[in-house]
């Protein structure tokens, strides 16, 4: 028995957990409206490339009937793996994925939101509504206010939005903090035609050097695309810090290559031979563990629940948590009934992962190898 088809259900936030979750709400009856702040799904670049798992964000995508799709769409080349040794660029440890091999294929952010987009009903989502306060007693319903002076109902309101989540506020006080750890993204375009050394450098998949300090992350994207992570250890504002803009490309690098000076001459070319400008990355994670008081009308997933460092965990765990959300109003008579049964299944299996990646951001600037790698068969 499902919470009454004439439940108002609101998703703030059209990443990759909100339209999961909408989906699935929709191929079990109900309807929900996505309410995003973008003015359209072509405002900004969606971000890197996603591996989806097996046991989880696969998982999400079977209930959305969307599994054939993302595995004729997804590259399981990606899965290739590469850790190299900072000083001279030597191969550590090398993963090939087998054939057949489909425990986490690759498939860029963009295009895992249009598959997920193009699964959903006309009007679904609504552009250009960036979610302002929260009027209403926990007895619902729950006004929503937005930027553009526009108001919606809500029997149930879900924040879908992420590390900075406006929904997030109702219900905890939680701020995201600073790991103490920061990326600068930069794009390599046309690689193997024109940075053919950096192709090779690569591979089809990912490559990643770090020396306690400081690291680089290389990921092949589709599109012959390379986007590359510099990682270091810093105050979050250290561009400003050193009197500098992110437009200050040169100057960032000049910085940059004498913080790797003792690196590779071909690691550092994933510096010096970037297309730049840069983007900056702080890593932020909620404190550990990240609750909150059952609210029937208000509930959270993904990076707005339980944001953790990048480490592969994010997307998967957020689509997770979109579908059991799904199948619970599906399955639940009310929504207080449906709300309490995800967030008693959602909270524990997302405080045993905060812990487990607590502080993991410094895991991307470890010189070890990773415990897979070290395993035997």
């Amino acid at each position: 028995m499902a919470v009454p088809a004439s439940t108002r259900i609101a998703i703030i936030g059209a990443g990759p957990a909100g339209l999961t979750c909408a989906r699935i709400l929709q191929r079990n009856g109900l309807t929900a409206t996505v309410y995003d702040r973008d003015s359209g799904p072509g405002t900004r670049d969606q971000g890197g490339t996603l591996d989806l798992h097996e046991n989880d964000g696969q998982i999400a995508l079977r209930e959305a009937g969307l599994l054939d799709a993302f595995l004729a769409a997804c590259r399981p080349e990606g899965q290739e793996m590469r850790q190299l040794a900072a000083a001279d660029g030597d191969v550590l440890f090398h993963h090939m994925p087998g054939q057949g091999e489909l425990f986490k294929p690759e498939i860029d952010r963009g295009r895992l939101r249009d598959l997920l987009l193009g699964s959903l009903e006309p009007g679904t989502v609504q552009w250009g509504r960036r979610l302002t306060a929260i009027d209403g007693p926990a007895t619902g319903p729950r006004r929503l206010r937005f930027a553009d002076d526009t108001t919606a109902e809500a029997d149930l309101l879900i924040g879908a939005d992420g590390a900075w989540s406006t929904v997030r506020r109702a219900v905890s006080a939680a701020v995201p903090r600073y790991s103490g750890v920061s990326f600068l993204e930069a794009w390599f375009h046309d690689v193997d035609n024109i940075h053919p050394d950096i192709a090779a450098l690569v591979g089809r998949g990912s490559a990643a050097a770090a020396d306690g300090e400081r690291g680089l992350f290389a990921q092949r994207n589709s599109g012959d695309h390379i986007r590359v992570y510099i990682i270091q250890r810093v105050p979050r504002d250290w561009i400003t810090d050193l009197g500098l803009t992110l437009q200050d490309t040169d100057a960032i690098r000049t910085h940059l290559l004498d913080r790797f000076r003792h690196w590779s001459p071909r690691l550092r070319r994933l510096i010096t031979d970037n297309d730049g400008p840069y983007v900056h990355r702080p890593i932020h994670a909620l404190p550990v563990p990240h609750t909150w008081e059952h609210d029937p009308t208000i509930t959270l997933l993904g990076d707005a629940a339980h944001l953790m460092p990048p480490l592969g965990a994010g997307v998967n765990l957020a689509m997770l948590d979109a579908g059991e959300l799904a199948l619970a109003l599906a399955r639940n008579d009310s929504v207080g009934a449906a709300v309490r049964a995800y967030e008693s299944t959602m909270l524990p299996r997302s405080h045993a992962m905060q812990e487990a990646l607590d502080h993991g951001a410094e895991e991307l600037l470890s010189a070890e190898l990773p415990d897979f790698a070290l395993a035997t068969p």
